[in-house]
């Protein structure tokens, strides 16, 4: 039976290193307040003017193609995971090609939009391409551009703090390998709760859901006409246009979702967490990673964590973290790997596959 496996893999974060100390000239926070609730020692920036989300898309792109011992014509279909695209529209999914050298092709390209589980949300789109056998060498590329569009204030630490910026990609190609390649994809979600971790303003709501949401809240449109509603003079002065977070409520969802989705994968293929040779979550917060692992009675070897170094690169944290674990040794052939995110939306995913 013909299944898909990651054939190629890479990754691709700035050279500039922010520290905790780094933030601590900008706003009042603490590296003590900010590795206790996050685990977060340092993230990387891109330096501006010189890089976008889809040139740092394109680097990674370019070391999983190498990777996977294909030519970049030989890409027949482009799916890029982003939160933060270089343009409201077009997507980075054509800008990547462009940047890429490969618009002759004329292959498709897709655009995701689920934030932290982009990438686990691609994976199961490009399983289903190359099983039915439409494509070949899907290019599946998450990245995050988050330094160009943060609150640098107080007012935004509790958010600013924890994203960084970085790529990572795999070129997904058929396997007849008996037990390779991707086994199940788990995906789910539930706007119930959509603002609570949501980038609101600028946006084409009007105010409306403030009304569905049933609380009294300012969306930024005190006397605005239509024509003025995308961005108001008001959004701007009460910094409105950044994302904002209830931390405490994503953490609970979280812990809750994140052993749910993994037990399902699981279950579905006959197998326990003692039966994983390792875990790539989603890199949100460390502290979420430990309660999961603590949950599942999984051991340190078992569970990758790098958000320590890198931040929270939503879309792009579970390549960028599965690539890093490839190049230590510690995704070999054969391995039981499974990647799990949640996020924003609110979105969950888990992915189970043999190396």
């Amino acid at each position: 039976m013909l299944r898909s496996k990651i054939g190629g893999i890479g990754y691709y974060v700035p050279d500039w290193v922010v520290t905790n100390d780094d933030l601590t000239k900008v706003m009042d926070t603490t590296d003590e307040w900010i590795q206790e609730r996050t685990g977060i020692q340092e993230r990387r920036y891109a330096p501006k003017f010189q890089e976008t989300t889809s040139t740092l898309g394109a680097k990674a792109a370019a070391i999983a193609i190498e990777r996977a011992g294909i030519r970049k014509e030989d890409v027949d279909f482009i799916i890029f995971a982003t939160l933060s695209p270089d343009y409201y529209f077009p997507g980075c999914g054509v800008l990547v090609q462009r940047e890429l050298g490969i618009t002759s092709t004329e292959v498709g390209a897709l655009d995701i939009r689920n934030q932290c589980s982009g990438f686990v949300y691609g994976l199961s789109i490009a399983d289903q391409f190359v099983r039915t056998g439409m494509y070949k060498n899907v290019l599946l590329i998450g990245a995050e551009l988050h330094s160009m569009g943060l609150d640098f204030t107080t007012r935004g630490r509790n958010v600013t703090v924890i994203f960084g910026d970085g790529a990572g990609a795999v070129v997904v190609q058929p396997t007849e390998k008996e037990g390779q390649g991707v086994l199940t994809t788990k995906l789910h979600s539930d706007g119930t709760y959509a603002e609570k971790l949501a980038f609101i303003n600028p946006g084409c709501h009007g105010g409306y859901h403030s009304k569905k949401m049933g609380e009294e809240v300012d969306f930024g449109y005190p006397d605005a006409e239509y024509g003025e509603m995308f961005l108001t003079q008001h959004m701007i002065d009460n910094g409105m246009t950044y994302p904002n977070m209830e931390g405490q409520f994503v953490f609970k969802m979280a812990v809750q979702k994140f052993p749910e989705v993994i037990m399902e994968a699981l279950n579905e293929t006959g197998n326990s967490p003692a039966d994983i040779d390792l875990l790539v979550p989603h890199q949100a917060n460390l502290r979420i990673s430990q309660f999961v692992q603590k949950r599942l009675r999984l051991r340190d070897d078992q569970v990758w964590n790098n958000i320590q170094k890198y931040g929270n690169t939503t879309a792009g944290s579970v390549p960028i973290a599965l690539c890093e674990a490839w190049e230590a040794g510690k995704v070999k052939e054969g391995d039981l790997i499974c990647l799990a995110a949640f996020g924003s939306g609110f979105t969950w995913a888990s992915a189970l596959l043999r190396w």
